[in-house]
Parts: C-alpha cells; sequence; structure tokens
C-alpha cells in the first residue's frame, strides 16, 4: 500500500497534467484516488443540495420565494465563494446548509445523508457544520472571552478539559491570547470581537465552516487577520471553507471555486479565472470583477497579448513582466 505522501503526489501530479484547477473536483482525482487508495470517499461530495427551495410567509400576501431548485455540490477541503448581490439568496441558502433552516421542498446531505432525517442528525450536523452569521460580534453574551468560546464546546457534552483545550486551540488560530480570555467581550476593540465570535465556531471543529460577510466594516489589517485565521483554520484540519462575501478582491485570492446567486438561483459557477473573465455578464447582474481581471481584459481588448483570465494582482505583474521580456526577475 503506498504512503498517504506518496499517493498525493501521484495524485497532484496526474491532475496537474490535465489542467484541473481544483483537484477535489476533477474526476480523474477522484477516480484515481479510489484506485490508489482502495476506498471511493471522495466520490461523495461532503456537502450537497437537491432541488432545494425555501418560500417565506407561505399563503400570505408576502409570500416570497427566496431560492429555487438549487443543486449544489462542495466537496471536503474546497474553499467556496459565493457572491450576488443583495437579495440574490445567498444567506437564505447558507442557512439550510447547517439545518437552521429548513426546506419549503428539496434536500440537503451531509456526506450522503439527509441533515432533517432526525432531530438528532440536524442536531448533530450544526456541529460539523459551523456557520459565522455577518456581524457575528452582536452574539456575544458570556462574561469572558473564554467563556464565549466554550459555549459550543460545553453543548457537545464534552469533558471539561476537552472544552479548555478546544477553547486554548481555537483562540489560538484567532490569535486572541491569554490576557483577552480573562476580559469581557464587550472589553475587546472590533476586530478582536470578530475574531472572538469566529473562534466560537471553529472551537466546535466544524469539518465545513460557513462565513457570512466575515471581514465586513473592518479595516484593512482586521480583514487580513481574519482571512488569514480562517486560512490556518483550512490548513490545520483539512476543512471546507464557505465564504459569502460582496468583496471581490478577497474571493480572487483566496478561493478555489465561486458560486454566483440571482435570484434564488445559481447562475454562474467555475474557477476564479473563468468567472471573472466574463466581466460583462458580471456587470449585468449588479456585480464586478477584481481590479487586476478589468485591467488584464482592457489590455486584452487594446489588442495586447494578455490572457482575459487573469484575476490577482501577482498574475497581471508577471503577465506585464513577460510582455517587456522580464519574466520572473523583473
Amino acid at each position: 500500500m503506498l504512503s498517504r505522501c506518496m499517493t498525493y503526489k501521484l495524485l497532484d501530479g496526474a491532475v496537474a497534467a490535465h489542467g484541473c484547477l481544483a483537484p477535489s473536483r476533477c474526476m480523474t482525482y477522484k477516480l484515481l484516488y479510489t484506485l490508489l487508495c482502495g476506498k471511493d470517499d471522495l466520490l461523495l461530495p461532503l456537502l450537497k443540495t437537491e432541488q432545494l427551495t425555501h418560500t417565506y410567509s407561505i399563503d400570505t400576501p408576502f409570500e416570497h420565494i427566496a431560492i429555487c431548485d438549487v443543486d449544489f455540490e462542495v466537496e471536503k477541503g474546497e474553499y467556496l465563494g459565493i457572491i450576488g448581490h443583495t437579495g440574490s439568496g445567498k444567506s437564505t441558502f447558507i442557512q439550510h446548509l447547517n439545518g437552521l433552516l429548513k426546506p419549503t421542498s428539496g434536500r440537503v446531505y451531509f456526506n450522503g445523508a439527509d441533515i432533517h432525517e432526525s432531530k438528532l442528525q440536524t442536531r448533530n450536523i450544526r456541529f460539523k457544520v459551523g456557520l459565522v452569521f455577518q456581524y457575528p460580534e452582536y452574539q456575544l453574551f458570556e462574561n469572558t472571552v473564554f467563556d464565549d468560546i466554550a459555549f459550543g464546546p460545553k453543548n457537545m457534552g464534552l469533558s471539561e478539559g476537552e472544552v479548555s483545550e478546544r477553547v486554548i486551540e481555537a483562540a489560538g488560530f484567532a490569535l486572541l491570547d491569554d490576557a483577552l480570555l480573562k476580559k469581557s467581550p464587550f472589553e475587546l476593540s472590533g476586530g478582536q470581537k470578530r475574531r472572538a465570535a469566529i473562534a466560537g465556531v471553529i472551537a466546535m471543529r466544524p469539518e465545513v465552516l460557513i462565513l457570512d460577510e466575515p471581514t465586513a466594516g473592518l479595516d484593512p489589517r482586521g480583514r487580513a487577520e481574519i482571512i488569514g485565521n480562517i486560512m490556518n483554520y483550512k490548513h490545520a484540519h483539512d476543512a471546507t471553507i464557505i465564504m459569502v462575501t460582496h468583496s471581490m478582491e478577497e474571493i480572487a485570492r483566496n478561493v478555489d471555486r465561486i458560486v454566483i446567486f440571482e435570484e434564488g438561483r445559481i447562475v454562474m459557477e467555475g474557477a476564479p479565472g473563468s468567472i471573472f473573465s466574463d466581466s460583462e455578464r458580471l456587470l449585468a447582474m449588479g456585480l464586478s470583477a477584481p481590479k487586476a481581471a478589468l485591467v488584464a481584459q482592457r489590455l486584452h481588448a487594446m489588442g495586447l497579448p494578455i490572457k482575459r483570465d487573469i484575476y490577482t494582482i501577482p498574475q497581471l505583474r508577471q503577465a506585464i513582466n513577460d510582455l517587456k521580456g522580464g519574466g520572473k526577475g523583473a
């Protein structure tokens, strides 16, 4: 039997040869994994929805279909970005993924099991699929930051020692030192409160971490810290990250795949380069592309040999250097 390290090296090489940008969604990767490892767990999406529909205020004058017939999959270890204008259904959708909302019709599956199969199943899913709301710091309520972070693990029925271990681990991911853990959450700065609230979800060690506008209202340093916290957790636990945001720059820098909602439906999905290369369609939906993508497309339209699927500053810088004949060192 091949070692795990050798298995992944073979897989990565094979997938790279096929030009796959998101290995977890590549069928070549999945089939090779099954052959080399003797198991087919990669063939099953971690989270999946089928024909998911949610209607608010049914049989009233205020009846409103928020999402309609949404088919969706996300894989283990994937970093997924969800974008769409206000009212497109993003927030309603993610609240179904951990059972906070129950579908009007359709199903949600976690590892192949319906999350609404039983009340116990739904309860357990909320520990495996963590959801961080927009402005989560408004939900802090305990006497100390430690107690706030401990709230979730305590509800999981863990021992006092296990709770303490998880609080300290989550605080480490969120860059909260021991002195801050002893303070009231209301003594913290805005950025510290946000990190404490995210730590409270991370402390449950969810396999999927969903964040709704996690950097909204923060300064550039605060935004960078939050994104760093998320990435550290992802790498440490091979977690799946689903991030809802209006920031195209954050999406461009971090995610493997993008899903776009409009009028309660998924209308586009794909790798960032593919999505952002179609800036005209994004504009028609009231969205935009990262500045680097817009500049690259403008240069392409002027006749310069620059690819339309560039979407980050480093990619654009390299493309311009290549035009000048400077290569990486220019």
